[in-house]
């Protein structure tokens, strides 16, 4: 069972008049023809929201694999407080 809605709308004259016209040009109703019309308005909101693509970067080789977990434990252990400060006790 579908459930309708009854409301009021504020709407320009002549925006009224062209509804009425095409509406009696389609044989619809003017409820029918707005229900589309904002049915289409969402449906395209939805399609646009799409995000831009991420920015990539390249930024050379990979000195390890960060999936081999003992080798940068061993990066990190030869740096003692160097280049990345791995090392530096507080």
């Amino acid at each position: 069972m579908v459930f309708y809605m009854k409301t009021t709308l504020n709407i320009d004259d002549t925006v009224m008049a062209r509804l009425k016209r095409e509406a009696a040009r389609q044989q619809r109703t003017m409820s029918d023809l707005v229900e589309t019309a904002l049915r289409n308005l969402f449906r395209e909101q939805k399609q646009s929201k799409k995000l831009p693509p991420l920015p990539t970067f390249h930024g050379g080789e990979m000195f390890v694999d960060p999936a081999n977990r003992d080798e940068l434990y061993r990066l990190f252990d030869e740096d003692k407080g160097g280049l990345y400060g791995f090392g530096k006790q507080p």
